[in-house]
């Protein structure tokens, strides 16, 4: 793989599809709570997985405008690296929980148009990285993990002053454009790799970082 993209598959839902998404050279696993999705996992099915995370992958819990009270739970029992925010936390509540917990925080913030990009400059003040996904459909009722992608056009040449990774509609076929396009180091991805909602392929996982790999 080439050594300096790094991928987060999210939505692993137990120890088998964990260790596929390891041993086909995931840097991040993602676990996610959030019952609207087919990929949620409840707390102790996320305690059995990341019991069982080699040490250098990093476990990143995708929480929805999650409280206290669940991220005290959550944290109580899940040994966790990073906290993704993934609903309208605001820049002073990822602050917070960044004070609160200790923890790195991502905080996912969704592109439809150049309008949202102030959005990625306030986050990027307060969060120790940023995730530039797609902004969900109309109506839609969950925040991400829905497999469209955004213009990456928005986002070609701009940084920011923390990492930041790409979400949104990544697969096999487009992420050589998508890498050429954003400069992306780090790449998030989800529904690409799954043979039904919730379910990945350790072919498709395999078929993405060999993508990722002969860039």
């Amino acid at each position: 793989m080439s050594s300096d993209i790094r991928v987060k598959i999210c939505g692993l839902r137990d120890v088998p599809m964990m260790q596929a998404a390891v041993e086909a050279g995931a840097s991040y696993v993602g676990l996610v709570f959030f019952p609207k999705s087919p990929r949620n996992v409840t707390v102790d099915q996320a305690a059995e997985i990341a019991a069982e995370v080699p040490v250098g992958v990093a476990k990143v819990a995708l929480v929805v405008n999650a409280d206290d009270a669940q991220l005290d739970a959550l944290l109580d029992q899940v040994p966790l690296d990073i906290l993704q925010l993934h609903g309208v936390e605001s820049p002073a509540r990822v602050a917070e929980v960044r004070a609160r917990y200790g923890l790195p925080v991502m905080k996912a913030v969704g592109v439809g148009s150049s309008d949202d990009l102030s959005q990625l400059d306030a986050y990027a003040q307060v969060a120790d990285q940023v995730l530039v996904d797609t902004k969900p459909p109309k109506g839609a009722d969950r925040p991400g993990g829905n497999g469209t992608r955004f213009d990456w056009r928005l986002i070609a040449g701009r940084r920011w002053p923390v990492p930041w990774m790409l979400a949104g509609g990544l697969t096999p076929e487009n992420v050589v454009e998508a890498v050429a396009i954003t400069g992306a180091k780090q790449l998030d991805l989800s529904s690409a790799v799954e043979s039904a909602p919730g379910v990945k392929d350790p072919a498709l996982m395999q078929a993405f970082m060999a993508a990722v790999r002969a860039i």
